[in-house]
C-alpha cells in the first residue's frame, strides 16, 4: 500500500476530528437551524459521491456488458441498501434528536447509542474510500488517485459537521468536553478501519469491484434517506436543509468533476 493510500483513507477520519474539536472551543449546543444546514449539507455532499464516485465508475467498470452495463451497479446498489437495513435491525442506536432507540432492547447508555447511530453511519464511507482506493491500486483507468482523492475530501468535508453534531449534543446533555469530544472521534474511527480492510481484501474485491463500488453507494444513499434528510426537515420547517443539501451536492460534484 502506497503512502498516498494511507493519507487517502486518514483524511476522513481528520474531517471528524476536527468537527469533533469543536466542542473544545465553542461554548454552546448548536441551534437547531445549523444541526439542520450541516446535515442537509452532509447530505448533498454522500448523494454527489454516490452517483459520480462510485456508481458512475461501477458502470464504467462494466462496459463490457453493452446495454446490461447497469447490472451489476444495480445489483450492488440492492445490496447495499440489504446490508444496512439488516445492520439497523442487529446494532442498538439512537438518531439525533430521537427519544426512542432503534435496533434490539439494549441497556446502553442514551450517549452510547447515539454514539453507535454515527459509527453505524460512517461505516459506508470508509468502505467507499477502501473500494475506490483499492481500485486506484490495481491500476484500474477509472479509478484514478485524483479520483479517490476526491472521495476522501468530500467525505472529510462532510464529516466535519457531523463530528461537531455528535460532540456538542453530548456535551449540552452534561458530558465534559474532552470526553464529548473523545465520543466524537470514536464515531468515525470505524471509516479509516473499514477502509483499510478494504484495502488489505483487495485481491478478494478487484473482480468484484463494480458491485463494491455500488454496495458503498447503496450504503451511503440509505443512511441519507433514512437519517439525514430526516433529520435535517425536523422542527420548524424552513428550507435550510434543502439549500444546504444542494450546495454539499454541487460540491462534490464540482469536486469529483475536476479532479477525477
Amino acid at each position: 500500500m502506497t503512502a498516498e493510500s494511507i493519507i487517502g483513507i486518514l483524511i476522513p477520519f481528520l474531517g471528524t476530528i476536527a468537527g469533533a474539536a469543536c466542542v473544545l472551543f465553542v461554548k454552546n449546543n448548536l441551534p437547531d437551524f445549523v444541526q439542520r444546514m450541516l446535515t442537509g449539507f452532509a447530505a448533498g455532499v454522500m448523494v454527489a459521491a454516490s452517483v459520480w464516485s462510485l456508481l458512475i465508475p461501477a458502470m464504467q467498470q462494466s462496459e463490457e456488458l453493452g446495454r446490461w452495463a447497469f447490472a451489476p451497479a444495480a445489483i450492488g446498489f440492492a445490496l447495499g441498501i440489504g446490508l444496512m437495513l439488516l445492520l439497523d435491525r442487529l446494532i442498538p442506536h439512537l438518531h439525533l434528536n430521537s427519544e426512542q432507540a432503534e435496533g434490539p432492547k439494549s441497556h446502553l447508555q442514551r450517549k452510547l447509542l447515539m454514539v453507535l447511530a454515527v459509527t453505524l453511519h460512517n461505516l459506508p464511507e470508509g468502505m467507499a474510500v477502501g473500494i475506490v482506493f483499492a481500485g486506484f491500486l490495481s491500476a484500474s483507468h477509472e479509478l484514478t488517485l485524483a479520483a479517490a482523492t476526491a472521495l476522501s475530501i468530500g467525505i472529510a468535508i462532510q464529516n466535519f459537521p457531523e463530528g461537531a453534531i455528535i460532540s456538542m449534543p453530548l456535551h449540552a446533555e452534561g458530558v465534559g468536553k474532552k470526553k464529548a469530544f473523545a465520543y466524537g472521534v470514536l464515531s468515525g474511527i470505524v471509516e479509516p478501519i473499514g477502509a483499510l480492510l478494504t484495502i488489505l481484501l483487495a485481491s478478494h474485491i478487484l473482480p468484484l469491484l463494480p458491485y463494491c463500488l455500488s454496495l458503498a453507494a447503496g450504503a451511503m444513499i440509505y443512511v441519507v434517506v433514512e437519517e439525514l434528510i430526516p433529520e435535517s426537515s425536523q422542527g420548524e420547517h424552513s428550507n435550510i436543509g434543502t439549500i444546504a443539501f444542494s450546495l454539499g451536492f454541487l460540491l462534490m460534484m464540482a469536486l469529483d468533476t475536476a479532479l477525477g
